[in-house]
């Protein structure tokens, strides 16, 4: 009989953690597992969250009635809905709240409805349990389905969360050390603990496990989809910056960045640096603009840069459009959010992809932009440090705004240095991150877990990569 996985997360899809837990479950089925997916989902009129059409094959639990309501975190209807999913990051205005503001009612509320949804879903006769993030998905789990050993998988957001309670949480997060110990027990319960290689050690003193028991896995890359394509860049710029757009700004909806045909036109004869990711404060898209503003000033070739992703409505700090404006960086794109089947194409499309965050615990996008002959550009991290070669790959510097203008120069007037660290990114990545590799080490590690052989993988199969 097939491994029996069932594999959850909490939020509805929008971020990394998202895009890494529909690969792994496409991978696992791939290699003979049988998995159920169980997803929060934000369907109707927000489509980019909608679990149905980003995963697929998903038990997907609808957040759209509380959100009808007016405190969608005390929402308690039906099968298959729950009260919003609360947030790792605090977001004022936003309906998913961070977990530390959320108290014992809040707290029970969750655990009783995602206990409902993973008894239907199968919890109780699975083999393991594979859950993303630490969530009350794991209170839920250990209620319902005690005799089922959790493999837990983390992201790097609920460490965010640990680190900023550890140095002193807002007096807002009235609840903050009650979340902080929860965190830990449902660290402490799981059978082990997977983390992206560089972040094994950072886990383990967080969550106060035993280092041996936080095992690395890395994040990978479709290497079917994600590889160079040959498109008309000034058809493809003018499409999703002036016919199509979907960028945005405060207080309105995708589309409300427009630009001229004019103001794109000479985009595809620049170089085109891109950046992927949601519009939180850790991305730190304020050193990135401040020092592409400073590299604009000295470079000999012209150069843009384009922003995808911020989920609709979702941003923290300063928004990008503000930034760009009082740091007075011209030819600064916000594109919008994108689907993931969509930024092969944007890669292919730009000459650079950067990330400038404070702490990143893996970088996926570098990845897959690296996988599409991409060089990379990153701020020295955890997982940046694992993925960039400085030199070789791509160009990794310090936490300093003028240390990552220089670079960003290099990358921009350096035509033939990008080509060559991009050809040598592209062969990293295929030898270092396939999802198939990745899925077979998962595989692995559940079953043992388990205590039970899993049937032969699948050859051949149209997800494994």
């Amino acid at each position: 009989m097939a491994l029996r996985v069932l594999s959850a997360v909490l939020f509805s899809p929008r971020g990394g953690s998202a895009h890494v837990a529909r690969a792994l479950a496409r991978g696992l089925r791939a290699q003979g597992c049988a998995v159920t997916l169980v997803a929060g989902s934000r369907g109707g009129s927000d489509a980019h969250g909608d679990a149905e059409a980003f995963y697929g094959d998903v038990h997907a639990v609808d957040f759209g009635p509380a959100l009808a309501t007016e405190a969608p975190l005390r929402f308690e209807g039906r099968p298959g809905t729950a009260p919003m999913h609360p947030s790792f990051e605090e977001r004022p205005g936003a309906p998913d709240r961070v977990f530390a503001m959320l108290d014992d009612l809040d707290y029970e509320r969750q655990v009783r409805t995602w206990s409902r949804e993973l008894e239907s879903a199968g919890a109780r006769e699975a083999d393991v349990l594979h859950l993303h993030h630490l969530t009350p998905l794991n209170e839920a789990a250990a209620r319902i389905a005690p005799g089922v050993p959790v493999v837990g998988q983390l992201h790097g957001t609920e460490l965010l969360m640990l680190e900023q309670i550890e140095a002193g949480a807002p007096a807002s997060w009235e609840y903050a050390e009650r979340w902080a110990e929860r965190l830990r027990l449902w660290a402490q319960r799981c059978a082990c603990l997977l983390a992206a290689p560089a972040g094994t050690e950072r886990a383990a003193t967080l969550l106060g496990v035993s280092p041996e028991r936080v095992m690395p896995l890395p994040n990978g890359a479709d290497l079917e989809s994600f590889r160079t394509q040959a498109l008309d860049r000034g058809a493809f710029w003018q499409a999703v910056l002036v016919e199509e757009p979907q960028g945005w700004l405060p207080g309105k909806g995708p589309g409300s960045v427009r630009y001229a045909a004019d103001d794109v036109a000479g985009l595809a004869e620049r170089v085109v640096l891109i950046y992927v990711g949601r519009f939180t404060k850790v991305k730190r898209l304020d050193r990135l603009i401040g020092a592409f503003a400073r590299a604009q000033q000295r470079v000999n070739t012209p150069a843009g840069l384009v922003l995808v992703g911020g989920h609709p409505g979702e941003w923290e700090g300063e928004h990008p459009a503000e930034l760009a404006t009082s740091a007075g960086a011209p030819a600064v794109f916000l594109a919008g959010w994108h689907s993931h089947e969509e930024l092969p194409r944007f890669f292919s499309a730009s000459d650079a992809v950067v990330l400038t965050s404070e702490r990143e615990q893996f970088g996926q996008v570098l990845v897959e932009g690296m996988a599409c002959e991409v060089p990379a550009i990153a701020t020295r991290s955890l997982g940046p440090d694992s993925i960039i070669e400085d030199g070789k790959t791509g160009w990794l510097v310090d936490h300093d705004e003028q240390a990552l203008a220089d670079a960003l120069v290099e990358a921009i007037d350096d035509q033939d240095e990008r080509k060559r660290r991009g050809r040598i990114a592209a062969e990293t990545v295929r030898e270092r991150f396939s999802w198939r590799a990745i899925s077979e080490r998962l595989a692995s590690v559940l079953e043992e877990v388990a205590g039970k052989p899993r049937k032969a993988p699948v050859r051949g199969s149209a997800h494994e990569t």
